[in-house]
């Protein structure tokens, strides 16, 4: 079984020292889709800008300020990927805050760590890249004023899990952002939706050699839940509010629940 590692990345210059310490963990999270993340880093960010003509950077600021971090906020970014909403994040709590990115992919990571190494903003070195699971946080309960997750938990193996692990990481009054695709009730924009991933997502993703890796969108889709599941899904496990928001035309969608 794969461990976990924290901060398995070297720091910045003139950065200080990490504040975990090292420690493993199991990560059980489905060895397939942790494999397709990590084939799919090198080539992930230009994807996503050809597949949503740019528009994933307008959803993924929605995101963000849907999460009311402020400046001086220490913040935590699930299934961060190649670092998009954690930069966001970091611009929005400054220097004096802090960004924790977390995702189960080493080779995520590591482009992450490169995009930070070769930006030039002061407020980037408030960022720390950890390896770990979403379904087992290695953080103490009510440790963050703010989290996001974009693109991620659609492909946790639990969804109720990761919901009770955000909530118990979460401080009292303060949001969860989640961006995901949206599973329409909708029929017709249900099935505009698997068109797209047909004949669009997966012939795109071809040219670069990934046809295989994209084509697990719609089935990840079908078995993902509703807006109105995912709401009842963050009241069931203690969030005091939960309100499920359609945007870019119905495609996606962004859960935020306050604790």
């Amino acid at each position: 079984m794969a461990a976990s590692v924290h901060l398995i990345l070297q720091p910045p210059p003139n950065h200080h020292r990490p504040i975990f310490r090292l420690r493993r963990r199991p990560v059980r999270c489905a060895d397939e889709r942790q494999a397709l993340f990590s084939r799919i880093a090198p080539v992930y960010d230009n994807l996503n800008d050809v597949l949503s003509l740019g528009q994933h950077r307008i959803w993924k600021r929605m995101a963000v300020s849907w999460s009311g971090a402020k400046e001086g906020n220490n913040v935590l970014d699930l299934c961060c990927g190649s670092g998009d909403l954690a930069f966001l994040l970091s611009e929005k709590v400054g220097p004096n805050g802090k960004v924790i990115g977390l995702d189960f992919s080493k080779e995520q990571l590591s482009v992450a760590s490169s995009r930070q190494h070769s930006r030039s903003k002061a407020c980037f070195n408030n960022i720390e890249w950890v390896e770990g699971n979403t379904l087992e946080l290695p953080f103490s309960d009510c440790y963050f004023d703010a989290i996001t997750m974009g693109y991620g938990l659609r492909n946790v193996i639990n969804f109720h899990k990761a919901m009770e692990e955000m909530y118990r990481v979460l401080k009292p009054s303060s949001q969860v952002s989640i961006l995901d695709f949206n599973k329409s009730t909708d029929t017709f924009s249900a099935s505009f939706q698997e068109w797209m991933i047909d004949n669009v997502v997966v012939t795109v993703a071809n040219g670069y050699g990934f046809a295989e890796e994209y084509k697990y969108l719609k089935s990840s889709i079908q078995e993902f839940l509703t807006g109105k599941e995912l709401e009842k899904l963050a009241l069931g496990v203690g969030f005091a509010k939960s309100k499920h928001f359609e945007i870019g035309g119905g495609l996606m969608g962004n859960l935020v629940a306050t604790r």
